[in-house]
């Protein structure tokens, strides 16, 4: 992964002045960029832009065409900036075509009321999953860029029916520097759970929509495992929703996920 790595990767556009990176074919899901690396482009883009940018809080954004590994850039602007609160947009372009738009909302802490979510009761262990090596023939590429396991029965393409899918996963790669891009490549890493209701693949599916809220500060999250607790809410007509919690190995709810998108059967 010498020079592939999400870290590598998140470098070259860190240190670009005209927000340019690029990345191989290494990190496609078919003929596109999986959508969380995607997100990570915006999501560092419009930290550029403050200085010191206060924590992430939410992440919007619209899959608006597939991006191919090549180079791109990324076009990032604040919208607005009170005294908390921070808007910021960003645009990731190649070949002069507009693949994703985002909107990102960082807020500095404040004194208020806490109620603090649920924690995780009784996760499925590692030790009883189905490691992604061994179901690679099924898993589109970026998979390798990730070590982890499938825990229950909501593999895709396994015909279970299951409206619930849990997985463990890891960067390979050190993401220390970038701590919300981190996250958001995680809470990406689920496939639509509709995909276990088919038995044979391949039922080809993309993101439309997808929007990330953070509990806690990115910065504060700890240690490198997450646990991803993803439900099924709906499927119709070609689309398909589905909620996620996003866990640190602790058990501490660090995000929430929301997501639309399509699938396409032959």
């Amino acid at each position: 992964m010498t020079g592939n790595s999400l870290q590598d990767i998140l470098d070259r556009l860190q240190h670009s002045t005209k927000n340019e990176t690029s990345f191989d074919e290494n990190w496609s899901q078919g003929r596109a960029a999986f959508g969380g690396l995607v997100a990570a482009f915006a999501s560092l883009s419009m930290k550029k832009e403050l200085d010191p940018p206060p924590p992430l809080r939410s992440l919007m954004a619209s899959f608006i065409a597939p991006l191919p590994p090549a180079p791109l850039l990324v076009e990032a602007a604040v919208q607005r900036q009170g005294r908390n609160v921070t808007q910021c947009s960003a645009t990731v372009i190649s070949g002069g075509n507009t693949a994703l738009q985002a909107l990102g909302v960082f807020g500095q802490a404040r004194k208020g009321i806490r109620v603090d979510a649920a924690p995780l009761i009784d996760p499925l262990p590692r030790s009883e999953g189905i490691p992604f090596a061994d179901y690679a023939a099924r898993m589109p590429t970026f998979l390798n860029q990730f070590e982890g396991c499938w825990v229950g029965d909501a593999m895709p393409f396994s015909g279970s029916r299951s409206r619930r899918l849990n997985m463990w996963v890891r960067h390979r790669c050190d993401m220390s520097d970038y701590p919300a891009e981190k996250i958001i490549a995680i809470a990406d890493m689920p496939p639509p759970v509709l995909l276990c209701h088919y038995e044979k693949p391949f039922v080809p599916a993309s993101s439309v929509s997808w929007g990330l809220e953070f509990l806690v500060d990115p910065a504060e999250v700890q240690g490198d495992w997450f646990y991803l607790d993803f439900d099924l809410d709906a499927a119709a007509d070609g689309y398909t929703q589905q909620s996620g919690r996003i866990y640190e190995e602790s058990g501490r709810l660090c995000a929430l996920s929301r997501q639309c998108m399509a699938y396409f059967e032959q």
